[in-house]
Protein backbone atom coordinates (compact mmCIF):
# COMPACT_ATOMS: atom_id res chain seq x y z
CA UNK A 1 0.00 0.00 0.00
CA UNK A 2 1.59 3.24 -1.14
CA UNK A 3 0.92 6.67 0.30
CA UNK A 4 0.61 9.12 -2.59
CA UNK A 5 0.99 12.74 -1.47
CA UNK A 6 -0.05 14.08 -4.88
CA UNK A 7 -3.55 12.68 -4.41
CA UNK A 8 -4.07 14.94 -1.38
CA UNK A 9 -4.45 17.98 -3.61
CA UNK A 10 -7.10 16.34 -5.82
CA UNK A 11 -10.37 16.45 -3.89
CA UNK A 12 -12.50 13.85 -5.71
CA UNK A 13 -15.50 12.27 -4.05
CA UNK A 14 -14.31 9.00 -2.49
CA UNK A 15 -16.88 8.32 0.24
CA UNK A 16 -20.15 6.58 -0.59
CA UNK A 17 -23.59 7.55 0.69
CA UNK A 18 -23.77 4.79 3.28
CA UNK A 19 -20.40 5.73 4.75
CA UNK A 20 -21.34 9.43 4.70
CA UNK A 21 -24.32 8.72 6.94
CA UNK A 22 -22.21 6.61 9.29
CA UNK A 23 -19.56 9.34 9.55
CA UNK A 24 -22.13 12.07 10.17
CA UNK A 25 -23.98 10.12 12.86
CA UNK A 26 -20.76 8.92 14.50
CA UNK A 27 -19.35 12.44 14.39
CA UNK A 28 -22.48 13.91 15.96
CA UNK A 29 -22.40 11.35 18.78
CA UNK A 30 -18.69 11.92 19.35
CA UNK A 31 -19.33 15.68 19.37
CA UNK A 32 -21.96 15.38 22.09
CA UNK A 33 -19.74 13.12 24.20
CA UNK A 34 -16.79 15.50 23.70
CA UNK A 35 -18.85 18.46 24.89
CA UNK A 36 -20.05 16.58 27.96
CA UNK A 37 -16.64 15.15 28.86
CA UNK A 38 -14.60 18.21 27.75
CA UNK A 39 -12.28 16.06 25.62
CA UNK A 40 -10.34 18.03 23.02
CA UNK A 41 -9.15 14.89 21.20
CA UNK A 42 -12.69 13.56 20.86
CA UNK A 43 -13.88 16.98 19.69
CA UNK A 44 -11.26 17.04 16.92
CA UNK A 45 -12.15 13.51 15.90
CA UNK A 46 -15.84 14.43 15.77
CA UNK A 47 -15.17 17.50 13.64
CA UNK A 48 -13.04 15.50 11.20
CA UNK A 49 -15.71 12.80 10.90
CA UNK A 50 -18.47 15.33 10.31
CA UNK A 51 -16.42 17.34 7.79
CA UNK A 52 -15.42 14.32 5.72
CA UNK A 53 -18.96 12.93 5.90
CA UNK A 54 -20.44 16.23 4.75
CA UNK A 55 -17.94 16.80 1.91
CA UNK A 56 -17.78 13.20 0.72
CA UNK A 57 -14.00 13.43 0.43
CA UNK A 58 -11.43 11.98 2.80
CA UNK A 59 -7.80 13.04 2.32
CA UNK A 60 -6.52 9.81 3.88
CA UNK A 61 -8.60 7.75 1.44
CA UNK A 62 -7.22 9.82 -1.46
CA UNK A 63 -3.63 9.35 -0.38
CA UNK A 64 -4.10 5.61 0.07
CA UNK A 65 -6.06 5.21 -3.16
CA UNK A 66 -9.18 3.91 -1.40
CA UNK A 67 -12.65 4.61 -2.74
CA UNK A 68 -15.88 3.44 -1.11
CA UNK A 69 -18.19 4.80 -3.82
CA UNK A 70 -17.47 1.87 -6.15
CA UNK A 71 -18.38 -0.80 -3.61
CA UNK A 72 -22.03 0.27 -3.26
CA UNK A 73 -24.88 -1.51 -4.99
Amino acid sequence: MNFDYKQLIKPEMNIGDKEKKIRLIGGAIAFLVAIISASVFLLLLALILMATGYNGWCPAYSALGKNSTDSET
